[in-house]
């Protein structure tokens, strides 16, 4: 396995855990609050695609790495296109100026690596 391809399932594995073990905690809001972001991201009046381009943005914008590399995960798994993807990319680089781009970069090896099959998207939506 590749330093890429251990990165990309250490951080998958990483993250499982971590949700798990906080879940586990009799804390309400915490679990409430992770409630709500697995619902925000189900279909409504927007479709999943739309709203994990959003959170995508978001999180490009807010310049949190593990976010960014969860929605694009997310939006592939939705079935984003590499288009539609650097579309949004370019939104969150527009909102969040230049700062951004070194997010930018990992965003696209994360995508990259993605396409080549080195790494595979979370099972389900639970925050970054």
């Amino acid at each position: 396995m590749s330093g890429a391809e251990d990165r990309v399932r250490e951080f998958t594995e990483f993250r499982q855990r971590m949700n798990q073990r906080i879940l586990a905690e009799p804390n309400q809001v915490v679990r409430r609050f992770f409630a709500l972001d697995t619902q925000t991201y189900q279909a409504g009046a927007l479709d999943v695609k739309t709203k994990e381009l959003m959170g995508l943005t978001a999180s490009m914008v807010l310049r949190c790495d593990d976010c960014i590399s969860y929605h694009v995960a997310q939006c592939k798994d939705a079935g984003v296109t590499r288009e539609e993807m650097f579309e949004a990319f370019s939104v969150g680089l527009v909102v969040g100026g230049s700062i951004v781009i070194p997010h930018l970069r990992r965003a696209v090896d994360f995508l990259d690596r993605l396409e080549q099959g080195e790494a595979a998207a979370p099972p389900t939506h639970d925050h970054g």
